[in-house]
Order: structure tokens, then sequence, then C-alpha cells
């Protein structure tokens, strides 16, 4: 029997991971797995051998805050890899985690072939970066197109295969005990713990602020099932009425479809946003310190990838302050 070690450092890699195993499992249920993964890959009755949350940080000073857990982490978890001893690693995004593991598990066992899925973003920063990943990654698997000249610049082995948040959804699923006959306005906070402490007062005040002048719309909070709880408790304390949260995979493409608007984070949402054809607006906000050393660092004007990818402001973006 074939092994497979999962790899992934946060909840949208870990949805990622999910699709691709899930299709995978159809093709060879004979193959057996571990993981560092969430709550999609545990619905597939893969283990995790650790709660992902304790790896989800954010900016430059929480890690160095937190640099000896994070070490920790990566000691014990290229353990776990080696006596599982896969023949593939699958990781998924997250590279300062994800490949610093695979890195060292590939020095101590060189036979495990390495497969990255959702490439570095070296067309944002530190570019030079790929010439080190070829000294240990077999083969990256690439979302956009354009990733692969700096790939196949270095002669790695590489393959564009397309984002699946594209994929189109087919549901009928009634969500009208959610909007309650209202217009939905959809959020998505984030899915790390720094950014749902940051986000969520800035969208609590956005929200009272819209109550006092508009009673059509209920305020939907797309989250992790990790996180439900969490930002529920928060929300309770402001006694808002028109406020949701939801953690269903399903539900929550059903509920973007039928959204009028939405308010999300900067990250690979947006691009699941866009193809259900709902007008939004990005935010984001880290510490000042973590924002000048970002703002040093990056080569690129925009915080959505959509932006990015078109070199100019599509897709309004409300950054720090403004």
């Amino acid at each position: 029997m074939k092994k497979v070690f999962i790899l992934t450092g946060e909840a949208s890699g870990d949805k990622l991971a999910s699709t691709v195993i899930t299709n995978l499992k159809k093709l060879n249920e004979n193959v057996e797995y571990l993981s560092v993964g969430g709550s999609n890959l545990s619905r597939l009755g893969i283990k995790s051998i650790f709660n992902l949350n304790e790896i989800t940080y954010i900016g430059f000073t929480s890690v160095i805050l937190n640099i000896f857990k994070i070490k920790n982490k990566i000691n014990y978890t290229v353990n776990e890899i080696i006596k599982f001893d896969p023949d593939i690693i699958f990781s998924v995004d997250s590279p300062d985690f994800t490949l610093r593991v695979s890195e060292r598990v590939k020095k101590s066992k060189p036979n495990i072939k390495i497969i990255h899925y959702v490439a570095p973003q070296v067309w944002i920063w530190r570019e030079n970066r790929v010439k080190k990943f070829k000294k240990f990654v077999d083969h990256f698997l690439l979302l956009f197109d354009f990733e692969k000249k700096y790939f196949d610049k270095e002669n790695i082995k590489n393959t564009f295969v397309g984002h699946p948040l594209l994929e189109k959804k087919i549901s009928n699923i009634d969500i009208s005990n959610i909007s309650k006959g209202k217009k939905i306005i959809s959020i998505f906070p984030g899915s790390r713990l720094s950014e749902l402490k940051t986000l969520l007062p800035i969208l609590v005040k956005f929200i009272k602020l819209m109550n006092t002048r508009f009673n059509e719309y209920v305020y939907i909070f797309h989250s992790t099932e990790e996180n439900e709880n969490k930002i529920s408790d928060e929300l309770k304390n402001h006694n808002l009425e028109n406020i949701e949260v939801v953690s269903d995979r399903i539900i929550k493409s059903e509920v973007l479809l039928n959204s009028v608007f939405a308010i999300a984070k900067s990250g690979t949402v947006s691009l699941e946003i866009c193809n259900a054809k709902v007008p939004s607006i990005i935010i984001y906000k880290i510490n000042f310190i973590n924002f000048l050393i970002m703002k040093s660092l990056v080569k690129v004007k925009f915080a959505n990838l959509i932006n990015i990818i078109n070199n100019k402001e599509i897709i309004p973006e409300l950054l720090q302050g403004e």
C-alpha cells in the first residue's frame, strides 16, 4: 500500500488539499494517509498529527514571538513524517512551514517524493527562493499559468493545474432560514486567529454603521469549522440581530452565490468571489511594524490576486488605515 503524507499550514491549504484527495480517493482507495491538516481532511477520515491552529501565525512579529513554538512543531512534524515513511509528501501552500519541513525530510529520506501544490509567490517577493526549491522539490503544481516561467527558467518540473476554487459548484440548498428574506452581504474575515482578532472589530463597526442607515441586509460570516464558535461568541457581545455565522462548505457556497456584495480579507477567496460574480471589496490590516517590513519586501502594488494578475485595481482594496 502506498503512503502519502499531506502537509498543510492553514485552513485554505486544508481546503485545497481535501479537493485533490477527494478526487484521488476515487481513482485509488488503496492509499494510506496521514497529515497536518484541518476539518476538511478530517472529514475524509484523514488524521492530523496536531491541530492546524497551532501553527497559523501571521506577520513577522507574530512569527518571531512564537519562533520556539514553530521550531518545535517543525521538528515534531519532521520526526512524525520520517516515522510514517511515506512514498510521497503532498505539501500545500504555506511554504515557510511546509517546505521547511519537506527540505529536512528530504535530507534524511531522499527517496521520498516531494510534490508541492500552490507554488510560493516568487512573482511577488523573494524570487531567488526558486533556486533553493530545486534541490528538494520534485514537482510543483501551479495555480496560474504565468507562474511557469519562473520554474521553467530553473528547469524545475512543474504543471499548471488551475485553481479548484474556480470549478463550478451546483447546489440547490434552501438558505431562507439564514437570509430571513433579507439581502445577503457575505463576510470573509480570514481563518487565522490573529486575523480575526484584528478584523472582527472593524467589521462589527461597519455593520453597526450600516444598520443606522439600512435595514434590508443580513451579514453572513463565512468561517472554518474550527473558528465558528469563536466568531459567534465574539459577535454575541454586540447584540446584532442581522448576523449569521456559517461553516458548512456547501452552505457557504450557496450563500455566496446568493449574495449582493462581499467583504473579504485579502487571499485566494477573492477568486471564488469573482467566480460567483459578486461585487466585493478587499480589506486587510496587520500591525504597523509588520506592514513596514512587508512594504519594503513586496514587489507588487496590490494585495488582491485579481489586481496583482491584472496589474491594476479592479477590486477596491482597503488596507491598513484606509
